[in-house]
């Protein structure tokens, strides 16, 4: 049996029975990650021996109840493990070690996984393409001439190619959503502050960041549940308080409220990723599911949008350099007063007062209240992850910098920030799972959208979907 595909769940029962030793384990991915990885350059920190030696400690364990005891796994490079280098792609870290890991990587270990690496990230985890002068550029498997999204690029190269059994990213502009979509596999964006990241104390905010979250990727919408049960929960150094999350809605697809919103006016979606929805929304009313194609929370999506960009600027603001931040104002002093790109309404919000930042907040709420309206009503959202399936490397130029056609309509590069931010500013849980393939062969995935601290329904929804409309699909060339 070849367990390189396997999910990360089945490859914990392979251990724990005893069919498979922990280090054999360990041995067969770290094999596939030294002669395949070099297609697509996704591990770019490798902690073989440390792995090794944890492998053999738990083959040596009587007790074998941990619930991804012995899983070969790997983390996105902006989290701190312990003796490694935590770079964001800057060469100035990459000989400063972390003293501690992140809480989420010391929470997956107490869980029984075995990490043997971190796997590529864009500069400042800043971007849908995975490149950096520290590590060099990650391709996409499903065509190398692609970017596997950022900036969990690596972590979703890495599961699509089966180097690893699981992993852990973080997102606040698409960053787990889009490498999903893009590499065929599943992804989940908890609810804002529900999984912690605290790590080294010298490197480390204290502060969460507002939008940003961390959260699993991986093969199988039941590796999702039970990564996401592993990780979430406050900090215990913070406080001993501790809320079960809401079960799932619904069990079956018959019982399922979907709301469908395939396109939207002035934000263009590939047509193949529309239709796909629509194939998607009509094979769930045959298996007698409720499906609206117009049902839409009660706010301008337009408004809500610029909202989010707004305070997604505000909240990467914290870590622009002096340079940076004058180089906006030069910037916002040259726009047109009619651009409303997605980098126009950022660089405006250069040098916001607190006080403006405030009244943002309270439209924000104001939102949120809204989408708990509409989800009152419906169970679910189904919408795009991102406008395309995934694009081919494009590494000139700032982001700002760069346009493309999507439906033959030229836009600056940043407009495709209005799927993945739709969940975002109001900080709903989303769950990404497999649609379908492009004519070129490119994976595309749904973005399924719920109520805040609904993360059980989404990924239940994802499973569900596993189960009757597509699964993971391992692509050509890598079995």
């Amino acid at each position: 049996m070849d367990p390189s595909f396997l999910p990360a769940q089945r490859l914990a029962e392979l251990t724990r029975t005893r069919k498979l030793g922990c280090l054999e384990l360990l041995e067969h991915f770290l094999a596939r990650v030294e002669r395949l990885d070099p297609r697509i350059n996704a591990v770019v920190v490798r902690d073989f021996e440390r792995a090794r030696a944890r492998a053999r400690m738990l083959d040596g364990q009587s007790d074998r109840s941990a619930p991804l005891f012995g899983v070969p796994m790997t983390v996105k490079e902006s989290f701190d493990v312990a003796g490694l280098p935590t770079t964001r792609g800057h060469v100035a870290l990459r000989d400063q070690p972390a003293a501690m890991s992140s809480l989420p990587v010391r929470r997956l270990e107490a869980a029984g996984a075995v990490i043997f690496g971190k796997t590529n990230v864009p500069v400042d985890l800043a971007d849908w393409q995975s490149f950096n002068p520290v590590y060099g550029s990650t391709s996409n498997p499903w065509n190398t001439g692609h970017t596997p999204g950022g900036s969990s690029g690596g972590s979703a190269a890495v599961l699509a190619a089966g180097l690893a059994g699981l992993e852990l990213g973080s997102d606040i502009g698409g960053s787990i959503r889009v490498p999903a979509h893009y590499c065929g596999v599943f992804g989940h964006k908890p609810t804002w502050a529900l999984c912690p990241n605290f790590g080294d104390p010298a490197t480390t905010a204290a502060a969460v960041t507002d939008i940003a979250v961390t959260g699993p990727l991986a093969r199988s919408a039941g590796d999702l549940d039970v990564a996401l049960s592993i990780l979430a929960g406050p900090d215990p150094t913070e406080t001993a308080l501790t809320t079960p999350l809401p079960a799932a809605r619904c069990t079956r697809l018959a019982d399922l409220r979907v709301a469908v919103w395939a396109d939207q006016p002035g934000q263009p979606t590939d047509p193949e990723t529309v239709a796909k929805l629509e194939e998607l929304a009509a094979f769930l009313e045959r298996e007698g599911a409720t499906v609206s194609r117009t049902a839409r929370p009660d706010f301008d999506p337009t408004a809500a949008y610029h909202l989010y960009l707004h305070l997604l600027d505000a909240a990467l603001s914290a870590r622009s350099s002096e340079d940076f931040l004058a180089e906006k104002r030069r910037a916002a002093a040259t726009l047109a007063a009619d651009d409303m790109s997605a980098d126009a309404v950022m660089i405006r919000a250069t040098d916001m007062p607190h006080r403006v930042w405030l009244q943002l907040n309270e439209r924000r709420h104001r939102f949120r209240r809204a989408w708990s309206a509409f989800f009152q009503d419906w169970d679910v959202l189904l919408c795009p992850a991102m406008a395309t399936a995934a694009l081919p490397h494009m590494q000139d130029g700032q982001t700002w910098e760069r346009r493309l056609t999507v439906n033959g309509t030229d836009i600056p590069y940043n407009n495709m920030l209005f799927w993945p931010g739709l969940t975002c500013g109001t900080h709903l849980p989303a769950t990404v799972a497999p649609l379908g393939l492009t004519a070129a062969g490119l994976p595309l995935g749904v973005q399924i959208a719920g109520p805040l601290y609904g993360d059980r329904t989404t990924i239940a929804v994802a499973g569900l979907l596993e189960q009757s409309w597509r699964a993971f699909v391992p692509p050509p060339g890598w079995t």
